[in-house]
């Protein structure tokens, strides 16, 4: 099936469907296509926008999007490659890189309610991630 976008006489837009183009024409000089407002069957094909289909990887729009659960897991896995472990000296270490003790890096550890409220005063910036347990996909 083919859809034409269509006009008549009077200027009326719609649009009709058809098997083909040889569909289309047969129809059209044997009057058989009418307005659907007027009934004018003084048909032509309108201008219309083109279908352009994107490239790209077959499927690309039924592929189901990723779980919760695969989004956390991979959010996870990128904290531990790009972040240094430094455990409960979470705090102590980011003062120091804050004061130019130690080069600036990526860190990730714990720390406690009173280090976190000294980091706040101190100007420290930080995130707290906290940690989900993810089931076995």
């Amino acid at each position: 099936m083919m859809v034409l976008d269509l006009t008549c006489g009077n200027n009326h837009f719609f649009e009709g469907w058809f098997r083909n183009m040889e569909d289309f024409n047969r129809q059209k000089e044997a009057g058989d296509i009418r307005c659907p407002v007027c009934e004018d069957n003084r048909i032509r094909q309108a201008l219309s926008a083109v279908a352009i289909k994107r490239s790209g990887r077959g499927g690309e729009e039924n592929e189901a999007p990723p779980t919760p659960a695969t989004l956390l897991k991979k959010f996870y896995e990128y904290i531990e490659k790009n972040f240094e472990e430094v455990g409960p000296d979470f705090a102590k270490e980011a003062l120091k890189m804050h004061y130019g003790v130690t080069e600036k890096r990526n860190i990730r550890g714990t720390s406690t309610e009173d280090e976190e409220k000294l980091l706040r005063e101190e100007g420290v910036e930080f995130h707290k991630i906290p940690y989900v347990k993810i089931g076995q996909e």
